[in-house]
């Protein structure tokens, strides 16, 4: 008990980081699952968000609510541009996918460092984000407790709207079967465009809610990019599900892992990965 009582601000750090690389990642896995679309440019469309963040928050809860609806909706305009560019390389296999959606995200990353000056750039979030609360005996950031709070609500609304809705069942229905949803009429190409821009706006949207967490700057899009890359293949294609618990147990060993093995810290979550991997693979019914 006294070793989870000296790791519980650490834990619940570790499920507010885990939580933001769900948000980040949902898009890709969704993206992946439905369309077969490799796009290796979502997290410049992370990025987004964060230089939005750093650009409009002002300190003030007006700046910050400008900046959600900034960053969310430019990066749905990539999305949407995605969707466009990707289309016509759907059949050619996800070598021509991930070559362009490189290319993309090295233009546009380029573009985004050079318009902000090239630095790692400071986030004004309100006063009231930036303290912390007393619980059972630890004080805890209130933006990992906010940020917690919102990431289970998008988490949950978005579990609500796959299962519940006829725009989540479509997606479904596209994954499983797309010759037969395009005998229904709805084109395939409309759904997997869908997904993108969705996928789009949640990575904006996670980047300016990690803008303090993951701040915007040159190395920001390549951290998020390969963490949402390990989400994906650990929980696996179009699982939302899947990739929140795969989304925690990494925001976990990232954390804790710099607290009780601070010298292991940077190779302990590819070896989790290399783990978790062998371990499906050698489970009846499941490939790695």
């Amino acid at each position: 008990m006294g070793l989870i009582d000296a790791n519980l601000v650490p834990a619940v750090d570790g499920v507010a980081f885990g939580l933001l690389l769900f948000v980040a990642a949902a898009g890709l896995t969704l993206a992946f699952g439905t369309g077969d679309v490799l796009n290796l440019a979502h997290g410049t469309l992370y990025t987004v968000g964060g230089y939005s963040a750093a650009a409009l928050c002002d300190g003030t809860w007006r700046g910050l609510l400008l900046a959600l609806v900034a960053g969310t909706a430019a990066a749905a305009v990539g999305g949407a541009l995605l969707a466009a560019l990707t289309a016509p390389l759907r059949r050619r296999g996800h070598l021509a996918q991930a070559l362009l959606t490189f290319g993309l995200a090295l233009i546009g990353g380029d573009l985004l460092s050079s318009a902000a000056g090239g630095g790692d750039l400071p986030v004004a979030f309100p006063a009231a984000l930036n303290g912390s609360v007393l619980l059972a005996g630890h004080r805890f950031p209130v933006h990992r407790l906010a940020l917690i709070a919102v990431a289970a609500a998008l988490a949950g609304a978005g579990q609500l709207v796959l299962t519940r809705t006829r725009a989540g069942a479509l997606v479904r229905a596209t994954v499983d079967d797309p010759q037969m949803v395009s005998c229904l009429g709805t084109d395939p190409r409309r759904v997997h465009a869908g997904v993108l821009v969705a996928g789009g706006a949640l990575a904006g949207l996670a980047g300016v809610l990690g803008a303090p967490v993951i701040g915007p700057g040159p190395g920001s899009a390549d951290t998020v990019l390969l963490l949402s890359l390990v989400v994906v293949v650990l929980g696996g294609l179009g699982s939302v599900g899947g990739a929140l618990v795969a989304a925690v147990a990494v925001g976990e060993v990232q954390t804790l892992g710099v607290v009780l093995a601070p010298g292991l810290a940077p190779y302990l979550l590819f070896a989790a990965m290399a783990g978790a991997l062998v371990l499906r693979s050698r489970t009846p019914g499941r490939r790695a």
